[in-house]
């Protein structure tokens, strides 16, 4: 059955197998589940999965085990499993199948083979249909979100293959003027702007190229459509980001499954994990996913969840610093890592250095941002160190709550000079990345952390960089790492924040440095 299984996700659901059409389901959850998890591709934490689509008082485990067992006969067949489960993760596995709305986006990515008239006039009928029509509802605010995002990246679709058919050579003279009309209904400032473009190139030709020597200045409509389409082309770029990583499990010797994915292409570039990444939700990030997208321009960016957080086992006996350096070694093991530059962000800075002592062959080059040599348990003060035991009680017993106040703890001093909105949205991450037992055995096992001793062990050209004003580790800290690194380069930035966000000019500022940097060392 799974060999010619063919899914429509424009209009309502649907699985056809061998041309016939399969029965799904009566339930509306159900349906949306599948839904889901075909359209994002990934695997899914359990729990994030019944935070979706159930309630509380609904018993959303069982619920879902329901649900799984009634999909499985609708997309499994008698030798491939399409909805893969273990205890932790769910994923629908999609290799061979034909799914529409997926199919539309490769092939308008597609600039080597770019689609035929008839193609894009079969997909424009397509597009005309509401992705997943009847799903609203169907679970709780988050997905009726997803499902709104889902549906205007469809809109961005309908909109590029109806720009082309106006615009395609090959289009006739009355086709193309009904396709003009359809893309200025559905694209009034872009048709706008086309035509505007178009009659500017007309009037220059007819004036021999007079007009073209003349400085034009655009109006204020003209600007205020580039502004939409960069705010445009900044969500395409997140969506198509989201899509186009590949996400991957490695087994750590304690059989912890560790979860990793890459994007981009060009030499390899590796960012140890650092608490509070989460694969599937950084790319829509205020914090993560413009600097993430830089990194990954020239290279292929590699980075993973910690283990006790994002899509990585939550549910774990170890959670030390000897662990986490484990995973680091799991992850550029599994993808045959030969030589690269490691990238450390707060406690990721001693994971990366204890790796690259390690391993010296192996590590490139060391950039290190906001970082620390010990933690809080040997450098902090009597009153620090109980101020600190206090947190880790509230962290465990308010983490999960609908109150962020207790989340809020971290993210004023994360984050103190972020909009009140990207505050907002890190107390949310914050809740989806982990469970309040680990928050706060993070908390305690960062504390532990000394690499001191092994600061001067380090042989790869390295670059530090660390705000000013940071609130979660202050700038001694990393400067006490730069010293003691031999030939280290050392970077004060003009922050306030433990986390650069992008809006600030010390985000540039790093960016710049970090790209010098690896110029110089050619690396």
């Amino acid at each position: 059955m799974s060999q010619d299984l063919e899914i429509s996700l424009l209009g309502e659901l649907r699985v056809m197998s061998s041309g016939e059409e399969v029965s799904l389901p009566a339930s509306r959850k159900a349906r949306a589940l599948l839904a889901f998890l075909i359209a994002t591709g990934r695997p899914h934490r359990r729990e994030r999965l019944c935070e979706l689509f159930w309630d509380i008082p609904d018993d959303p485990k069982a619920a879902l085990r329901w649900a799984l067992s009634k999909l499985r006969k609708t997309v499994d067949g008698p030798d491939e499993v399409r909805i893969v489960a273990d205890r932790e993760r769910v994923q629908f596995v999609p290799g061979g199948i034909q799914i529409d709305i997926t199919d539309i986006h490769a092939r308008l990515r597609d600039r080597d083979n770019p689609p035929a008239v008839e193609d894009l006039e079969q997909m424009a009928r397509r597009l005309e249909q509401v992705l997943l029509d009847g799903l609203d509802g169907a679970g709780d605010d988050t997905f009726d979100a997803w499902l709104t995002a889902e549906r205007e990246d469809a809109r961005t679709a309908q909109v590029e293959v109806l720009k082309r058919l106006a615009t395609h050579p090959d289009t006739g003279s009355i086709a193309a003027r009904k396709w003009m009309r359809l893309w200025a209904e559905a694209d009034p400032d872009g048709a706008d702007a086309h035509r505007q473009s178009a009659a500017r190139m007309n009037a220059e030709r007819s004036a021999g190229g007079a007009a073209g020597a003349r400085a034009t200045r655009p109006d204020q409509g003209a600007s205020e459509t580039r502004t939409q389409d960069a705010q445009k082309r900044v969500k395409e770029a997140r969506a198509r980001a989201l899509r186009a990583q590949r996400i991957g499990f490695c087994e750590v010797a304690d059989g912890t499954k560790i979860a990793f994915a890459s994007i981009g292409s060009g030499p390899p570039v590796l960012k140890a994990a650092n608490w509070l990444n989460h694969l599937e939700f950084d790319w829509s990030s205020p914090i993560w996913g413009r600097s993430f997208a830089e990194i990954a321009r020239r290279r292929t960016f590699i980075r993973y969840d910690e283990r006790g957080c994002g899509l990585s086992d939550w549910d774990v006996k170890d959670l030390s610093f000897d662990a986490f350096v484990e995973d680091l070694e799991a992850v550029a093991d599994t993808l045959g890592l030969d030589r690269f530059p490691l990238i450390g962000i707060s406690q990721g800075c001693a994971v990366s250095i204890e790796y690259a002592v390690r391993h010296p062959h192996r590590v490139s080059g060391l950039i290190l941002i906001g970082g620390y040599a010990a933690g809080w348990r040997h450098l902090a003060s009597p009153e620090e160190q109980a101020r600190r035991e206090a947190v880790l009680t509230l962290t465990e017993l308010g983490w999960g709550t609908d109150n962020p106040a207790y989340r809020h703890i971290f993210s004023q001093t994360f984050m103190p000079e972020a909009s009140a909105e990207t505050l907002a949205w890190f107390d949310e991450f914050q809740r989806l990345t982990t469970s309040p037992r680990n928050a706060a055995r993070f908390q305690d096992a960062f504390g532990h952390i000394d690499v001191r001793h092994r600061l001067a062990d380090v042989r790869a050209p390295t670059i530090v960089l660390h705000s000013r004003h940071d609130q979660r580790i202050p700038l001694d800290e990393g400067r006490a790492v730069a010293s003691g690194i031999p030939g280290a380069q050392f970077v004060p930035l003009e922050s306030h924040n433990h986390i650069l966000v992008d809006q600030e000019p010390a985000w540039q500022v790093c960016l710049n440095a970090i790209s010098a940097f690896l110029e110089k060392h050619e690396i």
